[in-house]
């Protein structure tokens, strides 16, 4: 399932290809895939409100890609994530998130070093992840729709030249002004799109609750969140209410990098233990967005390409083979339902 760097990388090249484009037709060949239900338009609406906007912002909240359409041009405000200021940039391109696969300076291993936490930068790590949970979301007074599309299992979106033949399970088409078309595409069925009226976004109970954006929530904070919980840690961290857009391949990542054991109980991790993770955290995800994210089945981005961070996996699907630090034998074990990889010697 496309976690938090796969949607933040669909997000990015769909902004440079979608951003003042105005959707021309709308067509639905599977109802099932326009999800309804307050405060969501009904299948009938979304086919025909979405013909005529324009495409204004690409943005993303934990695992869902959100697209912002307005009535006229105006000013296209460009890819934006609630996370991570100066992420996602509306100039840039394809090529310049293809440039940026490579991590310099990076050893395979655990040591990573949590952040200065400054009282000033605490601050500010607070505003900043309650401007997520609220005011970010909050759209401008002219965005008539927010396309919310959240991929499941293999779903994805896909930017097609005007001569493209739609593939099979294409589920929706927007047909764009300039000839070509966006396709979502999802032979499994487990994601769907809706259209939410502009500025109600916090009126949907699923996106009300999410947590706070991991790369933009402070350590302490960070910290506050996992602090007393009796919970796995791992369980935790894909907890979407806890901490938003961290799934499977990203929590076996961060905590084997934190030495941190997926299975040890949240209440019996100091508070330095639970700010090296929030590090870890920060840190595999920046990464895995410099390589496009993770392709181990369905994921494409919205050019078709997959992305390269499985490459350079440390722990997720490692099970049985040696640890690239002591070179113990990974282990395999199941946590929130998850399969699970871990070394018992570098993670306590």
């Amino acid at each position: 399932m496309p976690e938090l760097p796969e949607v933040e990388t669909i997000a990015r090249e769909l902004c440079a290809g979608l951003c003042g484009r105005r959707i021309t037709a709308c067509a639905v060949n599977r109802p099932a895939s326009v999800e309804t239900g307050a405060p969501a338009l009904s299948r009938a609406a979304f086919k025909r409100e979405i013909p005529g906007l324009v495409v204004a912002k690409v943005w993303r909240r934990a695992k869902i890609l959100i697209m912002d359409l307005v009535a006229d041009g105006g000013e296209c405000a460009g890819a934006s994530t609630i996370s991570a200021p100066g992420c996602a940039s509306g100039n840039r391109d394809k090529g310049d998130v293809r440039r940026a696969r490579s991590v310099p300076g990076r050893e395979p291993g655990i040591g990573v070093t949590p952040p200065e936490d400054s009282s000033s930068k605490t601050a500010a790590a607070k505003a900043s992840s309650a401007a997520g949970k609220t005011s970010a979301a909050e759209a401008p007074s002219n965005v008539v729709l927010h396309l919310a599309v959240r991929l499941g299992m293999s779903g994805r979106l896909w930017l097609t030249a005007p001569d493209s033949a739609p593939e099979k399970h294409t589920h929706l088409a927007f047909d764009l002004d300039d000839g070509r078309r966006l396709l979502f595409i999802d032979p499994r069925t487990f994601g769907n799109v809706r259209a939410v009226p502009g500025g109600r976004l916090d009126a949907w109970d699923a996106f009300a609750a999410l947590g706070p954006e991991p790369l933009e929530i402070g350590p302490a904070e960070f910290a506050a969140c996992f602090a007393g919980r009796s919970g796995k840690m791992k369980a935790l961290l894909l907890d979407q209410h806890r901490v938003a857009g961290v799934g499977n391949i990203y929590a076996d990542e961060s905590l084997f990098r934190a030495g941190i054991r997926p299975e040890a109980r949240a209440d019996k991790i100091s508070e330095p233990r639970l700010r090296r993770l929030h590090a870890a955290l920060q840190e595999v995800l920046r990464e895995a967005i410099a390589e496009n994210g993770s392709s181990i089945r369905d994921y494409r981005d919205a050019h078709g390409d997959s992305g390269a961070f499985q490459n350079t996996f440390r722990a997720y699907g490692r099970a049985g083979q040696p640890c690239t630090v002591c070179g113990t034998k990974m282990t395999k074990a199941t946590v929130a339902g998850r399969t699970t990889s871990y070394c018992r010697k570098c993670q306590k």
